[in-house]
C-alpha cells in the first residue's frame, strides 16, 4: 500500500481525500517509479478542489508532475535506479499522476533528470517552468532577441511567470512584470523584472488597437488581459499564450494581427513530443539559475496538498510549490 490523493466522482461533483492505495490498482505501464516529489500547479489545484473539470476519468490520482527513481522497467534504455521526471502527457487527468508515492507510466514519456537539478528542484521547475521555457523558445524562434525591447510577462508572481522572468533575465532580456500583487515587486525584481505594473491596467476591456509598448509577451491570464496585450504589441510582435487564469474567452479584434502583423502563439505543455521535452529541459538546465529557483519555491507535505490548492486558487501562492510525497 502507498499513500496518495484520490479523487472520486460524487453525485454533486468530486471529492478528494488522502488514501492508502493498493499498488495492484496502479494503471498499466512499462515503468514503475518510486515518486520522491511532485508539485502544485493551477491545474492540480482545480482538480483537488473540484473547481474545474480537469479530471477526465475516475478514480484519479492527481498531479501533473513527478520526479523519482525507477523501480522496475521493461522499456529499453530505462533501468531500475534511473532518476527520471515526467510532466503532462495526461497524468493527473486521464492517468494516475504524481501526488502519490508510486506511479506506473509509459517509459516513452519520461525524461532523464538533468544533472543540474535535484529531484526537488526539478519539481520546483515542473510543468510551470517547462511551460515558461517553451514560451521563451517560441519567442526566440520568432526572432525576438535581447535588446529588441521590453518583454511583458503577465501573472508574473505565479509559477509560469516567476520562471519566465528568471529565464528572460538571465538571457539578457528587459522585462515588465504584470501582477495583481504589486506588493511582490521586490520579489519580481530579484527574479529579473525591470518594471512592475498592476494587472488592473490590462484586465478590463480596452481598445482594439493601443499604443505600441512591448516587443513580445508571455501571457498566463487570457481573456481581456490577453486581448489588451495583443493590442499593445509593437509591429511584428508575438505573444506566447499559455494560461487562462482570468478566463477562457478572448474578447479581441483582428486589428493587431492584420495592421501590425502580430502573432499569437499558443503553448501546449501536455502533449509535446519527446524531442520538445528534451530540448526544453536541456535549456532549463543551462538557462535557469538554481539560486533563483530555490528563492521562488516552498515545499509542503503530501497531506497539505489540498490546503495549498485552495490557497493557490485564491491567488495567494507566490512562485512554485513542491510536494514531498514521503513527508
Amino acid at each position: 500500500m502507498v499513500k496518495g490523493w484520490l479523487i472520486e466522482k460524487t453525485t454533486t461533483g468530486t471529492s478528494a481525500a488522502l488514501a492508502s492505495l493498493d499498488e495492484a490498482d496502479l494503471p498499466d505501464g512499462d515503468v514503475t517509479v518510486a515518486v520522491a516529489f511532485s508539485s502544485m500547479n493551477y491545474k492540480d489545484a482545480l482538480a483537488l478542489t473540484g473547481a474545474g473539470p480537469v479530471v477526465r476519468t475516475f478514480p484519479m490520482v492527481p498531479g501533473v508532475d513527478l520526479a523519482g527513481i525507477v523501480l522496475d522497467s521493461t522499456r529499453a534504455g530505462i533501468a531500475p535506479g534511473d532518476r527520471v521526471i515526467l510532466n503532462g502527457t495526461g497524468i493527473g487527468e486521464t492517468r494516475w499522476g504524481g501526488l502519490a508515492q508510486k506511479a506506473r507510466v509509459q517509459g516513452e514519456w519520461l525524461v532523464p533528470l538533468p544533472h543540474t537539478f535535484s529531484m526537488a528542484q526539478a519539481m520546483a521547475v515542473g510543468t510551470a517552468g517547462f511551460t515558461a521555457m517553451l514560451c521563451v523558445i517560441a519567442l526566440e524562434r520568432h526572432g525576438v532577441r535581447p535588446g529588441d525591447g521590453e518583454i511583458l510577462v503577465t501573472g508574473a508572481a505565479g509559477g509560469v511567470g516567476s520562471v519566465a522572468l528568471a529565464l528572460l533575465g538571465r538571457l539578457g532580456y528587459r522585462t515588465v512584470a504584470c501582477t495583481g500583487r504589486v506588493a511582490e515587486a521586490a520579489y519580481l525584481e530579484r527574479l529579473g523584472a525591470g518594471a512592475v505594473i498592476d494587472r488592473a491596467t490590462l484586465s478590463a476591456p480596452g481598445k482594439p488597437l493601443q499604443t505600441e509598448r512591448w516587443t513580445a509577451a508571455i501571457d498566463t491570464v487570457g481573456s481581456h488581459t490577453l486581448a489588451n496585450v495583443c493590442a499593445g504589441l509593437r509591429r511584428g510582435g508575438i505573444v506566447a499564450a499559455c494560461g487562462m487564469a482570468q478566463g477562457l474567452d478572448f474578447p479581441a479584434s483582428v486589428a493587431p494581427f492584420i495592421l501590425r502583423n502580430v502573432t499569437l502563439a499558443g503553448i501546449d505543455s501536455v502533449k509535446r513530443p519527446i524531442a520538445d521535452r528534451l530540448e526544453a529541459w536541456d535549456r532549463l538546465a543551462r538557462d535557469l539559475d538554481p539560486a533563483l529557483l530555490d528563492a521562488m519555491t516552498t515545499t509542503h507535505a503530501l497531506e497539505d496538498a489540498r490546503t495549498v490548492a485552495e490557497t493557490m486558487l485564491r491567488g495567494a501562492v507566490r512562485g512554485r510549490v513542491v510536494v514531498d510525497v514521503n513527508r
